[in-house]
């Protein structure tokens, strides 16, 4: 691995505390030297880039992706998600273990890591919280992080039974995990495809009433509560109601661990998006009301939200051009998360741009554990974006390195053009250095 030295660029680390010119030495996968510009006392022969007008920040963490490997290769593979995520920005993602087979093993959390992948970035996979994600009998968690686990969670299978989850939390807090929930009481969601409220009505489509998603947290919350005197620490997944993030704010205030991400398409979009029927705009949770949305935008300002992650769940183009009720939730997310936070955060309401970046690097570095991540502090890892921070432009699904192309934000405007992506050290996205 050659020497990088990436030169004359705008450094802003929020976690370091670094908002101005600086030079940077990349040695040995790590970043070795920060220094005003020229001033470097190292780097002679090292690789060079030239960073003018240019931002250079830690490289991006998408803490809820779905990679869809094992199992599901035609949809997307470990290489082709990894390598979207770098033209993304992002350096590390969290992969979520509904695959086939469901990642409940040590054995499927080192294959998932392995070089054989192909990953053009780093890895980190999420075991599942119970044996098959069938909310019955918890994983052994201990060994499950030693192999490489960041987080367990059944994501798509929330566990139901409050004696299972309270189990789990409590057998992750002695792990040092955190625990991941997808919030939905799916006793009142059978057989719905779209939110409840006047647009599924009009459709003539089941809807999932709201109080399926805050309920659950409600009651998750109730379970932290019990397991206050242990460092239980749950994670609500890409939340999607004012109700739920209600429930959130108060249990902070109440001095609990407990934390919540959004993800782009629920603080952009709202179930009016779903038009005639349109499968890029089904998911789950699904796209809910404007209320709902708004509260997703307040959230994320006002600090209550922690992180920024994107959900990214490609399918293949056959499995959505069917019926809008019989076609697969989820959207890609991998190459927008970036260009659509800094348009409508940073742009249009004001975020300052540290404050957005954090959201999407040093945040979720905490959240999982993710230590020398998420910072460009000396002796971290050398995982950096370098990007154009005024740059506009627009989003073509067709451009995409994902295998899948299932995104409604084909043709939408965005802030802030990738120019480099850089995972420990090594050009993952990017043209090469001099």
């Amino acid at each position: 691995m050659m020497d990088l030295v990436i030169r004359g660029g705008h450094l802003l680390d929020p976690a370091a505390g670094v908002d101005g010119m600086k030079d940077i030495l990349l040695k040995d996968g790590r970043v070795a030297e920060i220094a005003s510009p020229g001033k470097l006392r190292h780097g002679e022969g090292a690789q060079s880039l030239d960073a003018t007008g240019l931002t250079v920040t830690p490289g991006l963490i998408d803490m809820h992706v779905h990679l869809r490997e094992p199992g599901q290769a035609y949809k997307e593979t470990i290489a082709t998600g990894t390598a979207a995520a770098a033209a993304g920005g992002f350096t590390s993602v969290a992969a979520m273990p509904n695959t086939s087979p469901v990642n409940d093993s040590t054995e499927t959390t080192r294959w998932m890591q392995a070089p054989e992948r192909g990953a053009a970035i780093r890895v980190f996979p999420i075991a599942a919280a119970t044996r098959g994600s069938k909310g019955e009998s918890i994983n052994d968690y201990a060994a499950l992080r030693a192999a490489g686990a960041v987080a367990v969670s059944d994501d798509g299978l929330p566990i139901l039974k409050d004696n299972v989850m309270r189990e789990v939390l409590a057998a992750a807090a002695r792990a040092g995990l955190t625990v991941i929930q997808h919030a939905e009481d799916t006793r009142l969601t059978q057989g719905a495809s779209m939110n409840l409220g006047p647009m599924s009505f009009k459709l003539g489509l089941r809807g999932m009433p709201p109080e399926a998603e805050s309920g659950l947290v409600e009651r998750d919350i109730r379970l932290v509560t019990e397991l206050r005197d242990t460092p239980a620490h749950l994670h609500v997944a890409h939340t999607s109601t004012a109700a739920a993030l209600a429930a959130v704010r108060q249990a902070r205030r109440s001095g609990l661990r407990v934390t919540c991400e959004v993800a782009p398409h629920h603080f952009l979009l709202t179930d009016e998006h779903v038009g005639l029927y349109n499968t890029h705009a089904k998911m789950c949770p699904p796209l809910r009301s404007a209320a709902d949305r708004d509260a997703m935008i307040e959230g994320i300002l006002d600090g209550v939200v922690d992180a920024i992650a994107t959900d990214h769940a490609p399918h293949a183009t056959h499995e959505k051009e069917v019926e809008f009720e019989h076609a697969p939730n989820g959207i890609t997310g991998l190459d927008t998360a970036l260009g659509l936070s800094l348009y409508w955060f940073h742009k249009e309401w004001r975020l300052p741009l540290g404050r957005v970046l954090s959201l999407l690097s040093a945040q979720p570095a905490a959240l999982l554990g993710l230590k020398g991540r998420g910072t460009l502090a000396v002796g971290s890892f050398a995982d950096v974006l370098v990007f154009d921070p005024k740059a506009e432009w627009t989003y073509r699904a067709t451009d995409t390195k994902s295998k899948s192309r299932n995104t409604p934000f084909d043709g939408w405007a965005m802030l802030g053009k990738v120019r480099w992506t850089i995972s420990e050290g090594r050009i993952a996205f990017g043209a090469a250095a001099d």
